[in-house]
């Protein structure tokens, strides 16, 4: 009694608190203080309270020596008990902890309270043990408990442990609305918030009722709730039940729209309803394929919408809140839609921040805005704002596209195609070209555009497929597919590039010179690129016997076949066991080298570094494979083919002008990989760098005439003497059948050295390249033996040495550099 006494001697009757470090434990205690001693009962201590008693409800020796420790001290009469901690998870799977923190746990605390004086049990338990109601019906304390997930049901029997265990003890049930402030929400709705905020797919479609809600109550408003019941403790009845939130509940779509409306301006937030087995499909596939593709899915976060929620997104709980009007003179001071635009100008303000309060990993683009030292949503904001004006500058290549699918229509009945199944083709393809168009015309449906580009893929290919029988047809889908793909994707904006990295970053990379995505870096092989498309289609109209002959000056073929060299080239049977005419392959390799050369801006390097990589993989790897095939023609195929060479020179001198750019972006990866970034999301989306994003004041064009030229020749690529030299060098070697009567193998080992020799050499003209050249010395070395294991003629073998000398020779010196490569610069060597 006397410590009793000693407790309310301040006039300051006591309240403990479980939960009391939590968020709503630590503002009301806040709150309680300067009327109430405030006790915190919890695992960690709670530095808003008068006194903490450290414990564990899991545990019963916890909770008798917490209470012992309290009753020691501060007697056994206690005003109230608010009993907050819980056990939460939005899994919607059983957890063990809901029966041991929420259900067990209250039945020990209430067991420890047996040898105490409690004047009100307050349990904070949740609307959603309620059975859920309809748009039009408002749920009240009478409605049926009828909870359909774990986490209400574990309240449910809590509560039930409370009406079955309570004793003499009165009590009060606090079902609570959704619970939100000005700066976090309850899961459900900042989730809903950062989808809009996102634009995420997932923000316009909805399995459940749009006009189906829930209540809210903000932070303060609850907190009142418990004061007042706290206040009114001995006039309240014993066993008393409460709901508690706003008076008017928004149904989802409103919810829609007024977070769309504060965030963006757009008053109507297009949702989709879908069928809840498509939901629940993309849901359980989502949630499956998350720890498969950690890059793919915000680092590795679980996936937010669970399939159970799918069962949930119908339920309506519009609250009856005239019990704690009447009982408590309570109603709440705030609305969720007015406290919207509270929370949406907090997320405005400072989206990293926001996304951290309530436990939501945010988007990329928010962490490389931190990076760079910039507001997010200013960045997203200025990059929409530029997004937006180039799309609507560009809107007419997408209504040309519109005019190509009527042209498709049109097309196999005016120029006689000859063949069923290109005409259909034409159809289908027009349908789809027509569909992705029109959608394209939205900024918001930058996907629709690649989905145009894939027609235009396929248009290129299907004259192949079918095997063209019209030379107007093959002419046709060939050209219109290709303008089809550069309307689609070559103009601007391009589509996919993340909004830091277009509004942030250098045009140079780190340790660079220059820009290895500038435009007069890419003319060169965008123009090889054109000389190899034309070469090629006109070789593939042969095949398809569009034409009845081909040109070629130089090689006559064998003397058994009035064919040429080329005609016996590309109708040889090596070409013959393609399923398609091999050169139409290649035209389209050229086409698509000429779309990626023009496609992204001169910050691609970065912004689209698949691009690049797509672009260097077309060169690269298959430059050698057409140099292979140039190797083989004399050896297999007894001739030459003219216009492959030209076309084969073509490719091969993209090379050196490819590779600069290659490099770049395998730093950047590199670089960006080693600093954490997710390595597949920069791969597609690109990233931020470090530098500042230079404004350039005027076009690379926009220059004498001499500097445009030296750059376009240029650009990374230099003729050192000893490099040069070495060119005539191997086409002496490719030719020993002519210059030197070699004949059998030895011609073929001088060919094929000597094709592998320039191959190396145009490949070393590019600085970043220039270690390739000490692949001569191997080459070089070859050719010391090969007369003496083919058995040749003095001529041949001086021929041989000299050139082999030479090769080793001019290898060695590095020549001078005129760049820096940054952390390339260590493999020049």
């Amino acid at each position: 009694m006397e410590n009793e006494m000693i407790a309310q001697k301040d006039g300051k009757p006591i309240v403990l608190i479980t939960g009391a470090s939590g968020n709503i434990g630590t503002h009301i205690c806040q709150q309680l203080n300067p009327n109430y001693t405030t006790i915190g009962l919890d695992r960690d201590e709670c530095e808003y309270t008068d006194e903490n008693y450290i414990c564990d409800l899991t545990s019963d020796d916890s909770i008798e020596l917490a209470m012992y420790k309290m009753r020691e001290k501060h007697g056994k009469h206690i005003a109230a008990v608010v009993h907050l901690a819980a056990y939460f998870d939005f899994t919607g799977k059983p957890n063990p902890l809901y029966e041991q923190v929420n259900i067990k746990g209250t039945k020990r605390l209430l067991s420890a309270l047996d040898n105490f004086n409690v004047e009100r049990f307050i349990y904070s338990s949740t609307m959603l043990v309620h059975k859920a109601g309809v748009p039009g019906q408002k749920v009240a304390e009478g409605t049926p408990v009828e909870p359909a997930w774990e986490y209400p049901k574990s309240k449910a029997c809590a509560e039930k442990v409370i009406i079955e265990n309570n004793g003499d003890m009165p009590y009060s049930i606090l079902r609570l609305a959704g619970l939100y402030d000005d700066e976090t929400a309850v899961p459900t709705l900042s989730q809903q918030i950062a989808r809009v905020y996102e634009r995420d797919m997932k923000s316009h479609v909805y399995a459940g009722d749009l006009m189906a809600g829930q209540s809210f109550i903000h932070q303060e408003d609850m907190i009142d709730v418990f004061e007042k019941v706290i206040e009114r403790r001995k006039t309240l009845p014993k066993e008393h039940v409460l709901l508690a939130g706003e008076d008017d509940v928004m149904s989802y779509q409103a919810l829609q729209n007024r977070i769309g409306s504060l965030l963006f301006g757009e008053s109507q937030w297009n949702t989709i309803n879908v069928p809840d087995f498509v939901a629940k499909a993309g849901a359980w596939l989502q949630v499956k394929s998350e720890p498969v593709v950690p890059d793919a899915i915000d680092q590795g976060e679980k996936p937010f919408i669970k399939p159970f929620m799918i069962d949930l997104a119908s339920q309506h709980y519009h609250l009856d809140i005239s019990r704690a009007k009447e009982q408590l003179d309570w109603q709440p001071k705030h609305n969720i839609y007015d406290k919207l635009a509270t929370l949406t100008n907090n997320l405005k303000s400072d989206p990293s921040a926001w996304y951290k309060k309530n436990g939501i990993t945010p988007p990329d683009w928010i962490k490389m805005s931190r990076e760079k030292e910039k507001n997010s949503h200013t960045v997203r904001k200025q990059y929409e704002k530029h997004y937006r004006a180039e799309h609507q500058r560009f809107l007419w290549a997408h209504f040309l596209n519109i005019g190509l699918a009527f042209w498709l229509l049109s097309a196999p009945s005016i120029l006689g195609y000859e063949s069923q199944a290109m005409s259909v083709s034409n159809y289908v393809s027009a349908i789809g070209l027509m569909v992705f168009s029109c959608l394209s015309l939205s900024w918001r449906m930058g996907w629709a555009r690649w989905g145009a580009g894939l027609v235009g893929f396929w248009l290129l290919f299907a004259p192949l497929v079918f095997w063209a029988p019209s030379a107007a047809g093959y002419l046709n889908d060939t050209l219109v597919g290709m303008l089809i793909l550069g309307f689609a994707v070559c103009s601007r904006p391009t589509p996919g590039v993340a909004n830091v990295a277009a509004e942030t970053g250098p045009a140079i990379p780190t340790g660079w010179d220059f820009n290895p995505s500038g435009w007069l870096q890419r003319l060169p092989v965008i123009v090889l690129a054109f000389v190899g498309f034309f070469i090629s289609r006109y070789l593939c109209a042969y095949q398809l016997g569009h034409i009845d002959a081909i040109w070629d000056p130089f090689f006559t073929g064998l003397a058994s076949d009035p064919q040429n060299g080329t005609e016996e080239i590309i109708t040889s049977s090596f070409s013959q066991a393609w399923p398609v005419p091999d050169a139409g392959l290649g035209a389209m390799t050229y086409a698509l080298e000429i779309i990626t050369g023009i496609m992204g801006s001169t910050r691609r390097w970065r912004t689209m570094p698949w691009l690049v990589m797509l672009f260097g993989i077309m060169i690269v790897p298959l430059g050698a494979i057409s140099i292979f095939f140039i190797i083989i023609q004399p050896i297999l195929l007894g001739t030459w083919c003219t216009l492959c060479l030209i076309a084969a020179a073509a490719m091969l001198i993209q090379i050196p002008y490819s590779l600069d750019e290659l490099v770049a972006t395998s730093e950047f990866l590199y670089r960006r990989k080693k600093q954490g970034r997710p390595f597949l999301r920069i791969l597609f989306t690109g990233d931020t760098d470090d530098g500042s994003a230079e404004k350039v004041e005027r076009s690379e064009f926009e220059r004498p005439v001499g500097t445009i030229i030296k750059d376009l020749v240029g650009g990374g690529v230099t003729f050192p003497p000893n490099l040069v030299l070495c060119l005539p060098i191997g086409l002496w070697l490719m030719f020993t059948r002519m210059t030197l009567g070699a004949e059998g193998e030895m011609a073929n080992a001088d060919h094929l050295i000597g094709a592998l020799v320039i191959t190396v050499v145009v490949t070393a003209l590019a600085e970043t390249g220039r270690a390739v050249r000490y692949a001569l010395i191997p080459l070089g070395t070859a050719l010391f033996v090969t007369p003496f294991v083919y058995g040749v003629d003095t001529i041949s073998i001086a021929s041989s040495f000299i050139c082999a000398v030479l090769l080793i020779i001019l290898s060695l010196p590095k020549g001078k550099m005129h760049n820096r490569y940054g952390l390339w610069d260590k493999a020049i060597i």
